[in-house]
């Protein structure tokens, strides 16, 4: 259906926002709007500076045979530093502290508006790495794991606590927690397989034996990890289960008992 660039830019621009990393073909978009593909071609290229403008990422255009081209969500730092902020005032309201170090963040990670964003601040962190699929346990990190899988056009899976019958066959690993008691985590056979690489996405790490889990899971499958990215890490304790992860806020003072949530350095 031929019509005017500006509906085509509009219509083309929303196929690369809500597919993002999925590769669209030039060639069908041209099909599609009764225009030729060095048309199309230049519409991708005023998209692509436009999202770059506005922060987003932009536009990567395969040269090949295929002649596709896909959404790369890059947040950029501005936007990122800015949006967190308001999120980390949100965080510092004394209410939101609970006993034991731990804050109070499922209406945020629950609520779209934030979980959407703080996945493609995620995806952005991690779209080197080229995971093939985002890890992580229920209940909430899904939120924020599934917006990330989202953004990165890669599918989500999610580790249980406990097994159930609908997700079939599973297998099982068992990690110490901080206090010493073993737990178990599940993760259904269909969900992995050898040959991927796995983004694992945790909501909170405190000493970090989820993530860890999470890792065990990984190594009984054979699969590797592209990365560790967690919501809010905290301070304290320093050292943690897993030797290398990424956050985007810090939770600090839990020891002083004066806690206040920060950007965590070189997010």
């Amino acid at each position: 259906m031929k019509g005017q660039r500006t509906e085509r830019l509009i219509r083309t621009s929303s196929r690369f926002l809500t597919c993002p990393s999925k590769q669209l073909s030039l060639t069908s978009l041209a099909e599609d709007f009764l225009v030729s593909k060095t048309v199309i071609s230049d519409d991708v290229s005023i998209i692509d500076e436009a999202f770059s403008k506005e922060g987003l990422g932009g536009i990567i255009v395969d040269r090949g045979r295929t002649g596709g081209a896909y959404f790369v969500p890059r947040i950029s730092g501005e936007i990122r530093d800015s949006f967190l902020n308001d999120v980390i005032a949100l965080l510092n309201n004394e209410e939101r502290f609970l006993p034991g170090g731990l804050v109070y963040y499922s209406d945020i990670l629950f609520n779209p508006h934030y979980a959407l964003r703080l996945g493609y601040i995620m995806a952005s962190m991690f779209s080197d790495s080229r995971p093939d699929i985002v890890m992580t346990s229920e209940v909430k990190g899904i939120p924020l794991a599934i917006f990330t899988a989202h953004a990165m056009g890669i599918p989500l899976a999610v580790c249980r606590f406990r097994n159930r019958a609908s997700d079939g066959s599973a297998v099982t690993v068992h990690y110490p927690a901080k206090n010493g008691e073993v737990k178990a985590m599940y993760m259904g056979t269909k969900l992995l397989s050898s040959s991927k690489r796995v983004l694992v996405v945790d909501d909170f790490m405190r000493g970090g034996s989820t993530a860890a889990g999470m890792l065990l899971v990984a190594k009984e499958f054979g699969v590797d990890v592209a990365g560790i990215g967690v919501f809010i890490a905290s301070s304290d304790p320093a050292e943690k289960a897993v030797s290398s992860y990424r956050a985007l806020l810090r939770l600090d003072g839990v020891e002083t008992r004066r806690p206040r949530v920060t950007l965590w350095e070189g997010v």
